[in-house]
C-alpha cells in the first residue's frame, strides 16, 4: 500500500495517523517532491475508477492561472488535463492511497482510509 501525501496537509497528516494507529504496512510517497509522472496519474485513475478532473484541486493558484474551470472534461481533453496534473501536482487531490488489492481511494476521511484498508 502505498500513500500519496502533501505533509502540509492536514487530511494528510490525519490519514497516516490513522495507518499508524492501525499498524498498516505502507509507503509514503511526498508526490510534490517525488512527482508521479503521466503514466503513474493514468495508472492511479484506472485504479480510483476517476477522471483527471475529478481528482483535480480547482481552486489552486496554477488551476487558476491555467483556466482549468474552462476546460472541457471529455476524452479529448483527459490527456491535456493528465498533463497538467504532471507538470503541476499541487493540483492532485489528497492524500490518495494505492490498495493491495489493486484499487485506489481518495482518502480525505476516515472511513475512505478504513475502506482501503480493508482491501
Amino acid at each position: 500500500m502505498e500513500i500519496w501525501i502533501n505533509p502540509a496537509c492536514s487530511k494528510c497528516r490525519s490519514a497516516v495517523s490513522l495507518l499508524d494507529a492501525e499498524g498498516a504496512d505502507y509507503t509514503v510517497r511526498r508526490y510534490l517532491d517525488d512527482v508521479p509522472s503521466e503514466d503513474e496519474i493514468r495508472d492511479v485513475l484506472n485504479r480510483l475508477g476517476l477522471e483527471p478532473w475529478d481528482i483535480t484541486r480547482t481552486q489552486e493558484a496554477a488551476a487558476k492561472e491555467l483556466g482549468l474551470k474552462e476546460w472541457a472534461r471529455d476524452a479529448d481533453t483527459r490527456e491535456r488535463w493528465i498533463t497538467a496534473l504532471a507538470e503541476h501536482p499541487k493540483l492532485i487531490q489528497r492524500p490518495i492511497i494505492t490498495a493491495d488489492d489493486g484499487t485506489a481511494v481518495v482518502a480525505r476521511t476516515d472511513e475512505a482510509v478504513r475502506d482501503a484498508l480493508s482491501r
